[in-house]
């Protein structure tokens, strides 16, 4: 007993627990249409104020009010993937649909065109908007359980996320240059044919690539059947529903998650917003063009670096376990913001680039242990409640997180308006307010994260544990397996019994 207790022990993953390649590579292309159209969309909807001339902290209130009615949809989606059953399984078909209706929705999003008034422009993005995030989310939260329940093994589930979030980069690779492409004179007339385009390029994409997982994934728990058959009626689902989210707050280890991630995540959101204006109106004085090509240089490196930064941090969890791999390189992100300070260099603005490799452990990590982590925390919630909720769990952890980058979204906008920034200013913003720009990009992430680590410390669900858990949850299973299997003879005795009954 005491031996599986030992820190030192180190399980090794089954054959049977292993996910082929082709199965990480069909999910993995899911993540990187997820990565995409949040890449694109936050690169093109500068457009709205750079393009169209409206404010931005109209384009803040854009940015929130579609996450607040996504947000709200998405346990509700969580819940119904969960209780769906076909032939086809529980995820596959909500991915399906998501993917072809949220395609179709983002091409359409940036079909806007000059000499309208403010409020046609925001009317017409917040409708659309709202439409698509709905029908993202009917992508998005089933992918997200999918890759919850494809293996039960600890690193395994921690493979999977990296190689998952590896490929997403791609998508990091290619979003920082929009900008330079939107305003390149030699493709488009101006920024806001370019966002035109490219919106039809990245809503094809969403479309055929989505549907991949749909078509090539397996589900670990497809075809279980469900929990029990409640009573019918719209009260009796919203009575379960809300049922579900209460008990599903009752774990401590996933709350834990969803307050580690919303503080990195929505402090990274938050203090980004910033960075285009820094380097543009800081660094460059103003130069769009120079300050477009810098940031597309310093994402797509950024971008470089989480590649490897994902590599590592996988490696180092199979060696030392998930909750140290999350600390570690949470410190190093912390180190990446402070050399991002000296990097805002006018006379050497290059000088930017020694930042990424620190930095590109802070959303890299943290999508790469985080899911792996929620994935076990579906076990301990298995054990506890008797039920397999990835997608409850999915839902509600999003529907969090999109919270709080509505609020991101909003208070960006009301930040930079606090900073004294004023686009009519042109080169000419006050030092002020470039210095609280700069303080804004940098200072709030340290903080976020410096909490978040506090948090994380906490952590209790570690590899033992989670083998353990695993274990438990099986036997279990297969108990009621043995149970069904009995019930059922049971019953077919008594068919039998009644024949010959009604025979003699």
């Amino acid at each position: 007993m005491e031996q599986t207790k030992d820190p030192s022990t180190h399980h090794t993953t089954a054959s049977a627990d292993r996910i082929s390649f082709f199965q990480k590579a069909a999910y993995s292309i899911g993540s990187l249409v997820n990565q995409f159209q949040a890449a694109a969309i936050s690169n093109l909807v500068i457009v709205l104020n750079l393009g169209l001339g409206m404010s931005p902290a109209l384009v803040g209130v854009l940015g929130a009010i579609p996450r607040l009615v996504d947000a709200f949809s998405d346990p509700l989606i969580g819940y119904s993937s969960d209780n769906t059953r076909t032939r086809f399984g529980r995820r596959r078909p909500w991915i399906f649909f998501g993917a072809i209706s949220s395609g179709f929705l983002f091409a359409l999003l940036f079909q806007l065109y000059k000499g309208q008034a403010e409020g046609f422009y925001f009317w017409y993005f917040l409708v659309i908007q709202c439409l698509f995030v709905v029908a993202f989310a009917c992508y998005s939260i089933p992918w997200i359980a999918l890759g919850y329940e494809m293996t039960p093994d600890y690193h395994e589930r921690t493979r999977l996320q990296g190689f998952s979030n590896f490929f997403a980069q791609i998508a990091w690779l290619v979003a920082p240059w929009f900008f330079k492409i939107m305003n390149d004179k030699t493709m488009f007339t101006d920024i806001v044919h370019g966002a035109r385009s490219l919106a039809i390029i990245v809503g094809v994409f969403i479309l055929v690539g989505g549907i991949l997982p749909a078509i090539f994934n397996k589900e670990l728990f497809g075809n279980l059947p469900k929990a029990n058959d409640k009573e019918k009626g719209y009260a009796n689902i919203i009575k379960d529903l809300w049922s579900n989210c209460a008990t599903s707050f009752k774990c401590i280890p996933y709350v834990k998650l969803i307050a580690v991630t919303f503080l990195i995540f929505n402090g990274f959101m938050l203090a980004s917003a910033f960075t285009l204006y820094v380097i543009v109106y800081y660094v460059y004085g103003g130069d769009w063009g120079k300050g477009g090509t810098l940031l597309g240089y310093f994402g797509t490196f950024s971008s470089i670096c989480t590649l490897a930064a994902i590599s590592l941090t996988t490696w180092i969890s199979t060696k030392i376990g998930k909750r140290k791999t999350f600390l570690i390189t949470m410190v190093l992100a912390i180190i990446g913001y402070g050399l991002k300070w000296i990097g805002y260099n006018p006379q050497h603005p290059y000088l930017l680039l020694i930042a990424a490799p620190f930095l590109a452990f802070h959303l890299g990590a943290l999508f790469t242990m985080v899911p792996s982590m929620v994935a076990d925390v579906c076990d301990l919630d298995e054990l506890q409640t008797g039920t397999r909720r990835e997608g409850m769990f999915s839902g509600i952890y999003w529907w969090i997180q999109k919270l709080g980058m509505a609020g991101a979204s909003i208070l960006a906008g009301v930040l930079l308006v606090w900073t004294g920034f004023n686009v009519e200013l042109g080169a000419n913003q006050s030092p002020q307010a470039l210095l609280l720009m700069r303080l804004c990009d940098i200072g709030i992430p340290i903080v976020t994260t410096l909490i978040a680590i506090y948090i994380i410390a906490t952590f209790d669900i570690s590899e033992t544990r989670a083998y353990d858990i695993r274990g438990q949850v099986e036997r279990r299973r297969e108990e009621r397996r043995k149970e069904e299997r009995r019930s059922e003879e049971r019953r077919a005795e008594e068919r039998r019994s009644e024949d010959r009954r009604e025979k003699a």
